[in-house]
């Protein structure tokens, strides 16, 4: 088992080198990474931050949304010793400044439209732009100077927005982290021949990475598994079921707001086509059937998602069970994942203190 997790982070991007990673608009096309190339993007990344002499423990912002860069801005950091701290793509250029004062960062890693608001903000600190990442690190090839790392070393701060004075911050160590990751790595294990039937796993991830949740489900799972994570913006239901249907995603992650529009844009389908009637009489009938009668029973709907897809993982809050239960009578899983972050969190709170003043 790993002891930290720049040792994870190595182990299975070099294992899964030539695998896909994940996928992302730009423009308007999609481009992919593969686990290698954010593995070199990574490495190039600790070794600028070598050069600009920002060293272990202290503190490197990532501020953007869901990308291969952001992926492995994290990682070059967690190479080089380097402190996350990450800040919610919807977070207010006030607010990040609050932070950048409060953790003394060396270094903004932001999108474009976020160093537009910095710079109008008087933003304290250097700078790098999320989207040319691999213009900005380091061409020289070679690795990082090694920085010892153990499980008590801190990986992150993580913040919740707010409007108080002073931001909110919780510190989550490498061996918070692998702590989750070792019970599922176990499981997987015992279930990696049966894999092969569905590979490779999509996730298509609509959670911010800046949450923890998020980054387990696009950062850490996913290299165990040799999966894809698939990014988007947008949150329109139709456009996230043509996602699903065009990219052959197998898990939905997202928060419950997203199930539940989901589902409403399937009732108002329905109603339109003046269905609804004897679609109730369908789900009502088909509790206890097995779920592949389920299936056959609702394929009309699962042919709007495509047949890989299987399954919601929900995080951020809890699902109502009227939302858990429509997606269970279709056939699919609805698996909650809002306690993962709690206990996480509850497991850093009492190293809070030690490192952030407002730190709850």
């Amino acid at each position: 088992m790993a002891e930290s997790i720049a040792e994870f982070f190595l182990e299975h991007f070099r294992a899964r080198r030539h695998q896909r990673a994940c996928r992302q608009r730009r423009g308007y096309r999609m481009e992919s990474f593969t686990y290698g190339e954010i593995l070199d993007l990574a490495t190039g990344f600790a070794r600028m931050l070598e050069a600009r002499g920002i060293i272990k423990g202290e503190r490197v912002m990532l501020w953007g949304e869901n990308s291969a860069q952001w992926i492995a801005s994290f990682f070059g950091c967690v190479l080089a010793g380097v402190i996350v701290v990450p800040i919610d793509d919807a977070s207010a250029a006030d607010f990040a400044v609050r932070v950048s004062r409060q953790v003394e960062a060396r270094l903004l890693v932001a999108s474009r439209r976020h160093l537009h608001e910095c710079s109008v903000a008087g933003f304290p600190i250097a700078t790098v732009t999320l989207e040319h990442l691999a213009e900005a690190v380091s061409p020289e090839p070679g690795t990082p100077t090694k920085v010892a790392l153990s499980r008590e070393d801190t990986l992150q701060v993580v913040f919740t927005s707010g409007t108080t004075a002073e931001p909110k911050g919780v510190v989550i160590t490498h061996g918070n982290v692998l702590a989750n990751i070792a019970p599922l790595e176990r499981e997987i294990h015992r279930y990696l021949k049966y894999e092969r039937w569905v590979h490779p796993l999509r996730f298509l991830n609509l959670l911010p990475l800046s949450h923890v949740f998020g980054q387990f489900l696009s950062m850490f799972l996913p290299p165990l598994l040799g999966a894809t994570v698939i990014f988007q913006e947008e949150l329109k239901p139709s456009e996230v079921m043509n996602t699903i249907r065009r990219e052959r995603v197998s898990v939905l992650v997202s928060v419950p707001r997203v199930l539940q529009s989901l589902k409403q844009k399937i009732e108002r389908d329905l109603e339109d086509r003046d269905e609804m009637d004897a679609f109730r009489r369908r789900l009502k009938s088909s509790e206890g059937h097995h779920f592949l009668r389920r299936w056959w029973t609702f394929r009309g709907i699962r042919r709007q998602f495509g047949w890989k897809f299987w399954a919601f993982i929900s995080g951020g809050a809890a699902l109502d069970s009227e939302t858990e239960e429509f997606w269970g009578r279709l056939g699919y899983a609805a698996i909650q994942g809002y306690g993962l972050t709690i206990i996480l969190s509850a497991w850093a709170r009492d190293r809070s203190a030690r490192y952030c003043p407002g730190a709850k």
